[in-house]
C-alpha cells in the first residue's frame, strides 16, 4: 500500500499497530491523491466548515502554528513548510478492519490491482546522519531554570518545553524509513503522511481528540518513564512506580483539568466526564500516564468551533493555555511547525479521529532539511537535568533509525 501510495504528491497512511484497546475505528486507512483541498494560513475555518458540509472523506493537518489564530501571537519561521492547516478530500480510500479490507474509489478494482502490483518491499539503505541540537545541555537547563521562576511568580502552573533537533542536506526514503521506525516503536496514532515536499513519519502514543456520533473524547499524555525490556519483574515495578508518582500525578491531573475546562466549552451541560485517570499504558520504549476525558457535544457546534475550544491540546501547552503560549513563543529556539499539531480523519457522516503529533521525524525533500523534537511538562518541582534525560528517551527510537544499517536487526 506504501509502495502504490508513495506515487501520489498528497497521501495519509494512519496505523494503529494492533493496539486494540485504544477505541480504534479501523486498523490501518490510507487516503491518497486530491479531488479538493482546502489550505489557508488566514481566515481557515470558513473553508473547513464549508468543506464538512460535504459527504465526503477528509485528511489533513493542524500546524501548531494554528494558534496564532485564537490567540495574538506570532511563531518563528518553520523551515519544514507544513501550511498551519490543511484538508483534502483524496481520490481513494483505503481501510482495513480486522480480515475485511475496503477500497472507496470511483475504480476500486483498479486501486486493488494497482496495490498488488507494487513491490511487496522496502528499499533499505544504510543511513547516518549527523544531528545537530538547538540547544546545548546548559543553556537547556537555564530555561528551564527561568521558566520554573515564572511559575513562582504564578505566570503558570505548568509548561510544555519543547527543543529540537535537526540535520542539513541530507536524502531520505521516507517509506522506507517510516518502515523502520514501525519495526523500532509501532504506537497506535502512527502515521505517514505526504504533502508535496513535506513529510511526517510519526509513531505517535497519543490521541488529540475522537468524535462518534455526539460523544467527543481527549486522552492527554502526562507522565513518562523508561520501560526495562529485559526484566519482567524490574519493568512492573516501573510501571506501578509511575502510576502512584505523586510529581507525574500532579502534572497530569493539571492537564485533565485542562480539558474537562476546553470540552465543557463545547458540550452539554454536566456531560464532561473523566472516564479513566491515571492509566498506565506499555509501549515499545516508555510507559506512559494516560488519562481519559468525553463529553457529549452540544447540539449544532461546528468543527472549527470544536478546534478552537481544544487546539492546541493541553498537553502540548500547560495552563494556563494563553500564557504558556506566550512563553513558548519566548522561550523555544524553534517553531514548532506540525510537530505537537495534529493529523487525522473525518469521515463521511462527521465523526473523526485525530493524534497529537510527537515522537515525529518532520523532512523537506525540496530543502532537505530534517527535524525531530522532543519535550516535557515543566513544573516548579522540575529538575531540570531529570527533564533533560527525560527528552533523550523520548527520542530514543528516532535515533536508532536515523543510524540504521540493514545489516543490523531491529528488535
Amino acid at each position: 500500500m506504501l509502495n502504490w501510495a508513495s506515487r501520489f504528491d498528497i497521501f495519509c497512511f494512519m496505523d494503529d499497530c494492533n493496539y486494540n484497546a485504544t477505541h480504534h475505528s479501523f486498523d490501518c486507512l490510507l487516503s491518497v491523491g486530491v479531488k479538493s483541498s482546502v489550505i489557508s494560513n488566514n481566515h481557515p475555518f470558513a473553508k473547513i466548515d464549508a468543506l464538512m458540509a460535504q459527504k465526503d472523506w477528509k485528511f489533513g493537518h493542524l500546524s501548531f502554528d494554528l494558534k496564532n489564530h485564537f490567540y495574538p501571537l506570532q511563531s518563528k519561521d518553520n523551515p519544514i513548510g507544513f501550511a498551519d492547516f490543511f484538508f483534502f478530500v483524496p481520490q481513494h480510500v483505503v481501510s482495513i478492519k480486522g480480515d475485511r479490507l475496503c477500497i472507496e474509489s470511483d475504480n476500486a478494482a483498479c486501486v486493488y490491482e494497482s496495490i498488488m502490483d507494487a513491490s511487496s518491499m522496502f528499499e533499505e539503505s544504510a543511513i547516518d546522519i549527523t544531528i545537530q541540537q538547538r540547544l546545548t545541555k546548559s543553556a537547556y537547563i537555564d530555561k528551564i531554570n527561568a521558566l520554573k521562576q515564572h511559575i513562582l511568580r504564578g505566570d503558570c502552573y505548568e509548561i510544555n518545553f519543547c527543543q529540537e533537533f535537526y540535520a542539513e542536506g541530507v536524502a531520505i526514503n521516507p517509506v522506507s524509513l517510516f518502515s523502520q521506525l514501525m519495526q523500532v516503536s509501532p504506537n497506535p496514532f502512527s502515521v505517514l503522511y505526504r504533502n508535496n515536499d513535506q513529510y511526517l513519519l510519526c509513531a505517535s502514543p497519543e490521541r488529540f481528540i475522537k468524535k462518534e456520533s455526539k460523544r467527543i473524547l481527549s486522552q492527554p499524555i502526562k507522565g513518562t518513564a523508561k520501560r526495562d525490556l529485559i526484566d519482567q519483574e524490574q519493568d512492573d515495578f516501573i510501571r506501578k512506580q509511575l502510576q502512584e508518582s505523586q510529581k507525574e500525578r500532579a502534572e497530569n491531573v493539571m492537564v485533565v483539568d485542562l480539558v474537562r475546562n476546553d470540552l465543557s466549552r463545547i458540550c452539554e451541560k454536566n456531560s464532561v466526564v473523566v472516564d479513566e485517570l491515571f492509566n498506565v499504558y506499555s509501549f515499545p520504549q516508555v510507559h506512559q500516564l494516560i488519562s481519559t476525558i468525553s463529553g457529549q457535544l452540544s447540539d449544532y457546534v461546528s468543527f472549527s468551533k470544536i478546534i478552537e475550544a481544544l487546539f492546541p491540546m493541553g498537553s502540548m501547552t500547560g495552563a494556563p493555555k494563553h500564557r504558556v503560549l506566550q512563553l513558548i513563543d519566548e522561550y523555544e529556539a524553534s517553531s514548532r511547525g506540525l510537530f505537537s499539531g495534529s493529523v487525522g480523519y473525518i469521515t463521511k457522516e462527521g465523526d473523526f479521529d485525530f493524534n497529537v503529533v510527537i515522537r515525529s521525524i518532520l523532512y523537506n525533500s525540496a530543502t532537505n532539511y530534517l527535524s525531530y523534537q522532543v519535550g516535557s511538562g515543566i513544573t516548579f518541582y522540575s529538575d531540570a537535568e531529570k527533564e533533560w534525560e527525560e527528552c533523550l528517551l523520548k527520542a530514543v527510537a528516532i535515533k536508532k533509525v536515523l543510524t540504521y544499517s540493514p545489516a543490523l536487526t531491529i528488535n
